[in-house]
């Protein structure tokens, strides 16, 4: 689905990421992980035409450079951690825009097609009970779930996240991540996601990419990734040693 080669992103001189290549196919799930000044969040910018790169990004053998934006719109969502509102739409208008790329044009009239998205992505988020009240109410975690609806309604075939649930609480953390889980195994689409929560990486990721400095560092299965090694390279400690430590202490309130 998605094939990412020697991708490399400068600003004013200064090399932000490097050479960076991966693939990515149906039914899998990406972790891109790695400490901050990574570079992770601008690969992501780079898959999603965000910003100028080297290299290429194809999208079922397609250049994504060269796809109109309307069509782009289409086939790739991106979910980021935090969303400015500074208008009173309801949870369901917002919805709805997840449909604006399918519409004919501004004021063309809504099809059934398109009610039938936006009833779907709002009953898999659990936003009925709050789906005419304005986002400009709603809870943190309540309006992440809004554009994630958002992002169903828009039924991409790839879903780019950039720490998703970064400001979130292990309840609404926990409640995205198993909806974007589902959401991959019922349609067989894939996930992009920078995560700084190793232990979701290893929980959701099907695939990881570890990067350091703008670098890659290691790609492939999850696990054959965030090692103990890997991470000691990155982390200048031992993560998976201070993982352990910290599950030993739930244990001892068990």
């Amino acid at each position: 689905m998605l094939d990412v080669k020697n991708v490399t992103v400068s600003f004013n001189g200064k090399t932000i990421i490097e050479d960076i290549s991966f693939s990515l196919k149906n039914n899998q799930w990406l972790m891109v992980v790695g400490p901050n000044g990574a570079g992770k969040s601008t690969l992501i910018n780079a898959v999603s035409q965000g910003v100028r790169y080297t290299g290429t990004v194809d999208f079922v053998n397609v250049n994504l450079a060269k796809i109109k934006p309307a069509e782009l719109a289409k086939n790739i969502g991106v979910l980021t951690q935090s969303h400015f509102v500074g208008y009173s739409f309801t949870v369901e208008e917002v919805v709805k825009l997840g449909r604006y790329a399918y519409s004919r044009g501004i004021f063309s009239a809504v099809s059934e097609e398109d009610e039938e998205m936006v009833n779907k992505a709002i009953a898999m988020t659990g936003l009925e009970p709050f789906r005419k009240q304005s986002v400009t109410t709603l809870s943190g975690g309540e309006l992440q779930r809004t554009f994630l609806a958002q992002i169903f309604a828009q039924d991409p075939k790839l879903l780019l996240l950039d720490e998703p649930t970064n400001h979130l609480d292990p309840v609404f953390q926990k409640l995205t991540f198993e909806l974007i889980r589902k959401w991959v195994e019922n349609t067989g689409r894939a996930v992009v996601s920078v995560v700084h929560d190793l232990s979701l990486a290893l929980t959701y990721g099907t695939h990881a990419l570890l990067m350091d400095k703008g670098k890659l560092v290691s790609y492939g299965k999850t696990r054959d990734v965030i090692t103990r090694e890997n991470l000691k390279k990155v982390y200048f400690m031992d993560v998976y040693g201070w993982m352990k430590e910290l599950l030993f202490q739930w244990n001892k309130t068990g």
